[in-house]
């Protein structure tokens, strides 16, 4: 049977792998993804990282050695992520040079305890693109309201950015729009804007999980089984309709005579990434986010278990612009039921960042142990 992931490109869409580490570099499973399963990017984040180190043994030369060097924390976290992203950098590069720079790039996060900080972020931004000196490497920043200054100037010095945690349709405008000021500052400082990359990473499973939530407590009091059915009818349907209408706009935006302009001098479409994309509830099928949200110019993030699944039992089939109405409804329905939606997706981005610097917090504390106990001992 063929393997349908290979079939979504036929679409316009890249596969990315949602777990870039150590270990899938020494085992050499990223080739195999990349041979195998069409895979032409990657992302990491703190969480992903800190399960990596507590998990594996991959790091322990790299600990030993900043053991031995005797290696603050800050330092050895960057040491150990920047190291994952270069190595994954270089595995990626060949599809980078065959695209000529439109896929096979691989992400890093910006330190989200800084996700409020705009100057800070721009910093941080700036030495991590600098230390990890690969052309296909991306700096992750949130789309904070404090992220969206900070964005656009790194986006204007030519450093590639996936800006994350995106959940509102408001929040992506401004980030397209931020991507676009900023290669028009490029454009008339002289500047080439044909190699810069940018995602905008618009999480899709989240949205359904706190949705169903507020759902599920209006159906568990309403006052007839008519209303009941109705709000069960909208169950698992807003992460998906949120996502759609996030890429009409996209299409607007980037067949505006702004960005025509741009268009002509060499620059790239920032793509809209689908993040987020496993199935939270069991009672959805497992590969929903990838089947109803393929088209062009789209990017998928799928962590191992999705993409085990598509791999067995996914169907490619061009779904991202059928029933755009549809899910404009969706959205007009919530907010009848009084699910604030606008509410839901601010909560969102906030909760995202509180879990990301909590995972960030959670593996300084692991490298701490690791390289603390090595030096209390006199080794």
């Amino acid at each position: 049977m063929a393997n349908p992931l290979l079939e979504i490109d036929r679409f316009g869409q890249s596969i990315w792998y949602d777990n870039l580490n150590r270990a899938l570099i020494e085992t050499k499973e990223l080739q195999r993804l990349i041979d195998e399963d069409a895979v032409t990017g990657g992302t990491s984040n703190p969480s992903i990282f800190e399960k990596a180190l507590s998990t594996t043994d991959y790091y322990e030369e790299d600990l030993r050695r900043l053991r031995e060097q005797r290696a603050d924390v800050p330092t050895a976290f960057d040491d150990l992520t920047i190291r994952d992203i270069q190595l994954s950098s270089d595995v990626l590069r060949p599809i980078y040079e065959r695209t000529k720079g439109a896929d096979g790039h691989a992400s890093l996060e910006v330190a989200p305890n800084l996700a409020y900080e705009t100057q800070a972020t721009i910093d941080n931004a700036r030495r991590l693109f600098k230390e990890l000196d690969k052309p296909n490497a991306m700096i992750k920043i949130p789309g904070t309201q404090e992220g969206l200054p900070a964005i656009e100037q790194c986006l204007s010095e030519g450093i590639n950015i996936n800006i994350t945690l995106l959940f509102g349709l408001k929040n992506y405008e401004q980030v397209a729009w931020a991507y676009v000021s900023a290669l028009e500052k490029r454009a008339q400082a002289g500047e080439p804007i044909d190699r810069v990359g940018s995602v905008a990473s618009f999480f899709v499973s989240r949205v359904d999980t706190l949705t169903d939530k507020k759902l599920q407590e209006r159906i568990d009091t309403a006052d007839s089984g008519g209303n009941r059915n109705e709000l069960k009818a909208l169950l698992g349907l807003a992460g998906i309709a949120n996502a759609k209408i996030a890429y009409a706009k996209y299409k607007e935006i980037f067949s505006s005579a702004r960005w025509k302009a741009l268009e002509a001098q060499g620059a790239r479409v920032q793509r809209c990434l689908w993040a987020s994309t496993s199935t939270k509830n069991p009672n959805y099928r497992d590969v929903m986010y990838v089947e109803d949200l393929m088209g062009k110019d789209t990017v998928n993030t799928l962590p191992q278990v999705t993409l085990e699944a598509f791999r067995d039992h996914g169907v490619a089939k061009a779904t991202l612009e059928r029933d755009i109405e549809d899910a404009h409804q969706v959205i007009a329905r919530l907010n009848e039921a009084g699910i604030d939606f606008d509410a839901v997706t601010d909560q969102l981005q906030v909760e995202g960042v509180d879990v990301f610097a909590e995972a960030f917090n959670k593996a300084s504390e692991t490298i701490e142990k690791a390289i603390g106990e090595r030096i209390t001992t006199g080794s």
